[in-house]
């Protein structure tokens, strides 16, 4: 599996037991297979792995990028939220590994319906389809320094993905100002359920960091 995680001019790297196993043990992920089921494993931890997820989604192995898809797509069917740390899971191990914001990028988004029949639907950089709902909301995070926001939508188990920011303009686009818990709210709904961006008093500000 060296070969698929070398950079291109640079001499090839053996892959460590660990991730070699954590390759060897699973098989090729296809669209029609259901994923793994790592949330009833719970075999031993077996320490950290220099593996990392980066903000924009990327995947480095080593420092290296892992370039091929396929790869990626892999490893992200046993990635799995922990208390306390990312871990990428078998049957029979459990390696941690690092990721700086969220585990996937949402690149694509769908809407069909309107009013309460709307849906957004998004892709991840990984081709995983989630539905916005009740069971996997959007959620939105102030930056400190900026003042701008940051979506997220959960894809499943603790596993959220940021969406991208051209996305984020075409989100802002859905969103009203609706009565939500007592307050009035800027948000979008999805499936029924109703997700706030901010109040509606912070709706210039919002703007203004677009």
């Amino acid at each position: 599996m060296a070969q698929d995680i070398e950079a291109k001019g640079e001499p090839e790297r053996q892959d460590p037991p660990a991730l070699a196993r954590l390759a060897r043990e699973l098989p090729a992920p296809a669209q029609s297979r259901p994923l793994p089921p790592v949330a009833q494993w719970n075999p031993p931890f077996c320490g950290d792995i220099d593996m990392r997820i980066a903000r924009d989604g990327a995947w480095f192995y080593q420092g290296t990028p892992i370039l091929r898809p396929a790869l990626v797509r892999l490893f992200s069917t046993i990635l799995r939220k922990d208390p306390d740390r990312y871990v990428l899971v078998t049957p029979v191990e459990r390696v941690g590994i690092l990721v700086e914001d969220a585990p996937f990028i949402a690149v694509e988004m769908e809407k069909s319906g309107d009013g309460p029949e709307q849906l957004l639907r998004f892709r991840t950089n990984v081709d995983d389809w989630v539905t916005a709902d009740a069971e996997h909301p959007l959620r939105f995070e102030r930056e400190t320094e900026s003042g701008g926001v940051k979506p997220y939508v959960l894809v499943r188990g603790e596993l959220w993905a940021l969406l991208a920011r051209a996305l984020l303009m075409d989100l802002v686009a859905l969103c009203e100002i609706r009565a939500h818990e007592g307050a009035q709210c800027f948000g979008v709904a999805s499936a029924g359920a109703f997700f706030p961006l901010a109040g509606a008093q912070e709706l210039a500000a919002i703007e203004a960091s677009l």
